[in-house]
């Protein structure tokens, strides 16, 4: 038997799963292809803002006996909201799955949403937001993309802001889950010690119910804004963020990319690391890392450095971008770094979570699974060339964004780091 299955529910939802024998424990997830990126301005945070509401309560369960549910035994339960899918997880022994599919059910259909928990929470969330504005090195993330994607859903915060979490009313939820949630929209992955057949009337019996539904929306991709912006902030340490557009999940080149990131930020023996860090010890942190999306990327450099460094620092990253599209890379770059993805992709395998959250986000995004093995072979392939090729198509000065967050009183040209 295939130990990768997948089926259909009556209404639609898709059901995909890993059968690892060996364990003794499930991981569940529920995945919605709903994410801030579908929120519209005034609406900024409502997909994270339901997220919370789903632990509030329902007919069947108070908010208490949620949290204690799989608590009691042993289990966990969990959420989390990114800009193009929200994801209801649970993890139990493998004989409490039936337990942990139960309950989310119970929360997908069946919170009550009350005003009472709805006021409740808009504190949470603003709590939330407060938080991360206090954590520079987190925000300036955000007001990277904010920079690069002005004016574009992907630019904006998942979290939303203060004002926008306080204009929320009930009838704006109940309205955003009825047109994204959706049964064409909805993936349930497994992965552990579960019987895909076994549990599939099961998952159709609490999770059929809901009527057929299709969501038909039509993404329009970013427009890029090269530009410098700081956020002034009386901070110990200037945040920096500085890149390029990347590349979409599906995009040929994908593979290349992934090398490319780890020769320059993606480890501490990273170019990037050792030149700023380890040989100068101008930053604690410094990485480079690629989000992509359906239909687009983003390349990021961060680092943190103090008042009077920061400049040098930009200077290195774009020394450093300018150089590997030059010159390339070595062979011995090339296999380093190969080694260092196929370590990271089975090391990850490791968790029965981290294997549901491959099994969700691949059906989701892609509509099929993409195998550990699939994966190395295209890894393998990579040579140089497509490295350096790549490289020069997105490092060329005139596609930089920076970002900044400290106490830069008069901010110079961006301009003046690619002279």
């Amino acid at each position: 038997m295939d130990k990768y299955q997948k089926s259909k529910l009556s209404n639609g939802i898709r059901v995909v799963s890993e059968k690892i024998p060996y364990v003794k424990s499930v991981s569940v997830g529920i995945w919605v292809g709903a994410g801030s990126r579908l929120e519209t301005e005034e609406h900024s945070g409502i997909s994270h803002f339901i997220e919370h509401l789903f632990f509030k309560g329902t007919d069947k369960r108070s908010a208490k006996a949620i949290a204690e549910s799989l608590d009691s035994v042993g289990g966990q339960l969990n959420a989390f909201t990114s800009k193009e899918q929200t994801c209801y997880y649970a993890r139990v022994l493998d004989e409490h799955l039936d337990l942990a599919l139960d309950v989310l059910a119970d929360m997908f259909f069946n919170s009550k949403f009350e005003e009472k928990e709805i006021d409740k929470e808009r504190e949470v969330i603003k709590e939330e937001i407060k938080m991360y504005e206090d954590t520079p090195d987190e925000l300036i993330h955000d007001v990277f993309s904010q920079t690069i994607w002005a004016n574009h859903p992907l630019g904006r915060p998942v979290l939303g802001t203060e004002e926008t979490i306080s204009s929320f009313k009930r009838e704006d939820i109940l309205d955003y889950i009825g047109a994204n949630y959706t049964t064409d929209n909805i993936v349930i992955a497994l992965a552990g010690n579960v019987n895909h057949e076994k549990i599939l009337p099961e998952i159709e019996r609490l999770f059929g119910k809901k009527r057929p539904s299709s969501l038909k929306k039509k993404l329009e991709p970013p427009k890029n804004k090269a530009q410098y912006f700081n956020l002034y902030k009386e901070t110990a340490q200037v945040q920096i963020c500085l890149g390029t557009p990347g590349l979409p999940q599906e995009h040929p080149k994908i593979y290349p990319l992934y090398i490319l990131n780890s020769i320059l930020g993606g480890g501490l023996s990273s170019r990037l690391v050792q030149k700023i860090r380890e040989d100068r010890g101008l930053a604690y942190s410094v990485y480079s890392y690629h989000s992509t999306f359906s239909d687009t990327g983003l390349f990021t450099f961060y680092a943190g450095t103090r008042l009077e460094k920061y400049e040098e620092v930009v200077q290195l990253i774009i020394e450093e971008t300018t150089k590997i599209s030059k010159e390339g890379i070595t062979d011995q770059e090339l296999q380093k770094a190969k080694e260092q993805l196929k370590g990271n992709l089975y090391l990850g395998l490791e968790s029965v979570g981290s294997r549901m959250t491959r099994l969700g986000r691949n059906e989701l995004s892609l509509g099929r699974f993409v195998t550990p093995e699939e994966v190395v072979e295209k890894i393998t392939a990579v040579t140089r060339g497509q490295v350096q090729e790549l490289a020069q198509e997105l490092f060329a000065p005139e596609k930089f964004t920076i970002a900044t967050i400290g106490p830069i009183k008069e901010a110079n040209n961006w301009e003046q780091f690619f002279k």
